[in-house]
């Protein structure tokens, strides 16, 4: 990739408040599929339980000023995101790592100044560094969701083909209308994608109809299949694309990054 290209990042906000949903499986190899396809990637960890610093191997690990805690409960507002973001092992993925410190994070943040808008002020100036930001949101719509629908232009939406795969999905919804209301009226939904498919029962096609159905064009059409090397990667720090290559699950992400591509593609044109 030339050095001169100039970047406009989409940032994504990776969101279902629904836990075991795959958000974390899915920004960890969707972002690993973008930078094997050449594109500049940051991803951002704003989970407590900071399984995603961990499935790129990063456990344990900060950036000389620390991790996203550390930035985003900071008393004054803090702009220059460069001192908490880290390499990964895979070419031009970078890391904004979290640790358990994070957990405490939502009460601290209550009365801090603009508390809703710390993430975005945050990322604000990396924008022309990277073509694509995604951001691990926790289970729950609380302060830190918050700030990332705040940050984000989009949000991808991971869904488990299970029966109660619609619950909750309208209290989402709302909070990306409110959101939209009071302060990110750019926001969208880039899509959501069915996850933990098992296509050979009733129940796995009758769910995938009725979100395809509710939501229209903006279900992506690659699916991520149940996988056991989706399952074993995180255990061993890396994304499924390094662990086995020829898994269903990498070649699924894989599908999806190309899915992404000719999206933005479509949008740009």
């Amino acid at each position: 990739m030339s050095e001169s290209k100039s970047f406009t990042a989409r940032i994504v906000a990776v969101a279902n408040q629904k836990g075991g949903v795959g958000k974390t499986t899915t920004a960890i190899n969707l972002a690993a599929s973008l930078a094997v396809a050449e594109r500049r990637v940051l991803l951002i960890d704003l989970d407590p339980q900071s399984n995603l610093t961990s499935g790129v191997g990063q456990k344990g690990k900060a950036g000389p000023a620390g991790t996203i805690y550390d930035a985003i409960t900071a008393p004054d507002l803090v702009s220059d995101p460069q001192p908490f973001i880290i390499p990964t092992a895979v070419d031009g993925l970078m890391l904004m790592p979290s640790d358990r410190q994070l957990t405490g994070a939502e009460i601290e943040m209550v009365p801090l100044p603009h508390r809703e808008e710390r993430l975005r002020t945050l990322i604000a100036s990396v924008r022309d560094q990277y073509d694509y930001v995604f951001i691990d949101c926790p289970p729950s719509l609380g302060l830190l969701t918050l700030n990332a629908l705040v940050a984000a232009d989009a949000v991808l939406i991971p869904l488990h083909c299970e029966y109660f795969a619609l619950e909750g999905l309208a209290d989402l919804v709302a909070t990306i209308r409110r959101v939209r209301a009071a302060f990110n009226p750019e926001l969208e939904i880039e899509g959501v994608l069915l996850t933990m498919v098992d296509e050979r029962t009733n129940l796995g096609q009758q769910v995938a109809a009725d979100v395809r159905q509710f939501f229209k064009e903006k279900v992506f059409r690659t699916v991520i299949p149940r996988n056991v090397r989706l399952g074993e990667a995180p255990s061993h720090g890396m994304p499924v694309l390094l662990y086995d290559v020829k898994s269903r699950g990498a070649e699924a992400y894989l599908a999806l990054a190309r899915e992404v591509l000719e999206r933005a593609a479509a949008t740009a044109a």
